[in-house]
C-alpha cells in the first residue's frame, strides 16, 4: 500500500475536475436503490444504492493500482459487483484524486474514474471514485453529482427502473 501512496503523490493531479453537464429534459423518478449499467466496463444490472447524501457516486474498488501511459494515468482495480461472479479486473483512465469523507467521518484521498454510467433510459459520462465498499451492502453508491441531472428520489420505494434478476438479489 506505500507502494501505492509513493506513485500517487509523484503524480500530480487537479484537487477538482468537474463532471460533464448533461441534463433530461424531464425528471425521473427513482427509488433509493435501483440497477445501473457501466457500459464502457461491461458492467450491467448492478445493484446501487442511491444516495442524495453523498456528492461523490463510488464504485467498489480493490488492489488499486495506478498504470502511467502516454496518454496520461489510468488506475487499474479488481471489483465484484454481483456476489455470485469471482472479482475482475479492470483499467480505467483517472481524472482526478479528491479527498472524500467516508460514512465513518474518515478522509480518504480516493482515485476518480470517468465512465458511461446508464440509469433506465438516461446514459451520462460521470466520475466514479474508486473506494472499498466491501462492508457496504451495494458495490456502487450513486451521490448527488450524477442526480442532479434530473433524478427525483422517492425514499419509500425502490427498483422503480427495473427490478434485479435472482443473481443480482
Amino acid at each position: 500500500m506505500s507502494a501505492l501512496r509513493d506513485k500517487a503523490r509523484e503524480w500530480e493531479m487537479p484537487a477538482r475536475v468537474r463532471e460533464p453537464r448533461g441534463k433530461m429534459a424531464d425528471s425521473v423518478e427513482i427509488g433509493w436503490a435501483e440497477l445501473v449499467q457501466l457500459p464502457d466496463l461491461g458492467l450491467d444490472h448492478i445493484r446501487a444504492k442511491i444516495d442524495t447524501g453523498a456528492a461523490t457516486s463510488s464504485i467498489h474498488a480493490t488492489r488499486l493500482a495506478p498504470i502511467e501511459t502516454d496518454d496520461g494515468l489510468l488506475v487499474e482495480f479488481w471489483t465484484r459487483v454481483h456476489k455470485d461472479e469471482p472479482a475482475r479486473k479492470f483499467t480505467a483512465p483517472a481524472v482526478a484524486r479528491r479527498k472524500i469523507k467516508s460514512s465513518n467521518g474518515e478522509v480518504q484521498l480516493r482515485y476518480v474514474i470517468e465512465t458511461r454510467m446508464r440509469l433506465g433510459d438516461f446514459t451520462w459520462t460521470g466520475h466514479l471514485t474508486l473506494a472499498n465498499r466491501r462492508a457496504m451492502a451495494f458495490p456502487i453508491l450513486i451521490g448527488r453529482r450524477a442526480l442532479a441531472r434530473g433524478f427525483r428520489v422517492n425514499c419509500a420505494r425502490r427498483w422503480m427502473l427495473g427490478r434485479p434478476e435472482e443473481r443480482d438479489a
